[in-house]
């Protein structure tokens, strides 16, 4: 329980579509305001995804972030009690969700709130949208955070995901030289998905793309834990078709989640289904190396879900996508950033790269945590980057 804890809820009516004033269309957006002292600046914080919105009041890092902050929880376009995408909407519509409009609804949300400058706090997909912050409205930032999302300036989406397949690799080996056991296990039921057993709950014929998916469960501290429980089970019981359901990293909860995921790294260019394209060729050669985040554009066909976002989908992998970032505009940015040399989704060479281009961000690199090294240090990691960033701590 957090002692003194007030709770203040805001919405905004905001265009959808901002670079078109004759368009008229209108959308909710939802903030909830957590504070434990109302003199205290404001923490906006900015959640994974795309596609996700924020947590309520029970994630294990705001206690930490409280003592410094009144903490400002958005729910980004299209998600959560903001008006939510659950149903498919033409490609124009979602090309309105992605961080320049996040960011400018932000920039809604502060004038809103009477905050002159206030900092942000971005959890992987939130540091992109931090990053494109800091690239149109510097002057509206005091400090940013980061923690596993300093993406690439420079690198394409094909690049990007031959990097995340490499980690991908590197953990699915980490894991097998543990439990050699599993290995000949996921073979079993790459074949086992071949021949089209493995159904869900839902009826979804499991193919082996989608079952390798499974390793985005490596990116996290203890989600190979989840991963060991898993391949323990049999496979025609209900227990594994249910729990394998659940551990799928793109799922009909969050349908943007898989529609617009390629979209977020698409600085200035088309994404075209990059990672399916990406697939390095020992990936074909060897079944149990297990994927990520990397979207396939059959699962359009074979996830009941995902079929009624066909052709949406397929027009988003072709959209040519705006530059989100200037990297002379990040010269100014203060504040930290977690790295985590492990990451499976952001890799650790672009983010120095890119924290090159910003010489008053402390860096924080780290192989103590995985991708989600905020949650699941409990507010340690998050601590540690407010003393990089006021000078209490010297790395």
């Amino acid at each position: 329980m957090i002692k003194n804890l007030s709770i203040h809820d805001h919405r905004l009516d905001v265009p959808l579509n901002r670079t078109d004033s004759a368009d008229n269309r209108r959308i909710d957006i939802f903030a909830r305001v957590l504070s434990t002292d109302p003199q205290l600046p404001y923490l906006l914080y900015l959640q994974g995804g795309p596609g996700f919105e924020a947590p309520r009041i029970n994630a294990p890092w705001i206690p930490t972030a409280l003592e410094r902050y009144q903490v400002v929880l958005l729910d980004q376009r299209g998600t959560g009690l903001s008006t939510p995408v659950s149903e498919p909407q033409p490609a124009e519509y979602l090309r309105h969700l992605r961080a320049d409009s996040i960011v400018n609804d932000a920039e809604d949300l502060r004038e809103h709130l009477g905050i002159t400058r206030w900092s942000v706090l971005g959890q992987s997909f939130g540091g992109f949208t931090t990053l494109r912050y800091l690239s149109v409205h510097p002057d509206s930032l005091e400090h940013a955070f980061f923690t596993g999302g300093l993406p690439s300036l420079t690198r394409s989406p094909e690049e990007i995901y031959r990097a995340t397949y490499d980690s991908l690799r590197r953990h699915s080996e980490d894991y097998y030289r543990r439990f050699p056991h599993h290995r000949t296990r996921m073979a079993e039921l790459i074949e086992r998905a071949e021949r089209g057993e493995l159904v869900l709950p839902d009826a979804e014929v499991v193919t082996p793309s989608r079952l390798r998916s499974v390793g985005h469960l490596l990116g996290s501290n203890e989600g190979w834990q989840s991963l060991y429980s898993l391949l323990d089970l049999p496979w025609d019981s209900a227990a594994f078709a249910h729990d394998l359901a659940a551990l799928l990293p793109f799922q009909g909860r969050n349908p943007l989640y898989y529609v617009l995921h390629e979209s977020c790294y698409a600085n200035g260019t088309a994404t075209n289904w990059a990672a399916y394209r990406a697939l390095p060729q020992e990936y074909q050669d060897d079944p149990t190396l297990l994927t990520g985040e990397h979207v396939h554009p059959e699962w359009l066909d074979t996830v009941p879900a995902f079929r009624p976002w066909k052709a949406v989908a397929e027009e988003i992998a072709q959209t040519q996508w705006p530059e989100l970032y200037d990297a002379a505009a990040l010269s100014s940015a203060r504040g930290a950033a977690a790295i985590y040399a492990r990451d499976a989704y952001v890799p650790l060479d672009y983010s120095l790269d890119t924290a090159d281009h910003m010489p008053e961000l402390r860096t924080f690199i780290t192989s103590e945590h995985e991708h989600n090294g905020l949650s699941a240090s409990g507010g340690g990691v998050l601590k540690h980057l407010f003393e990089l960033s006021d000078g209490t701590r010297l790395r």
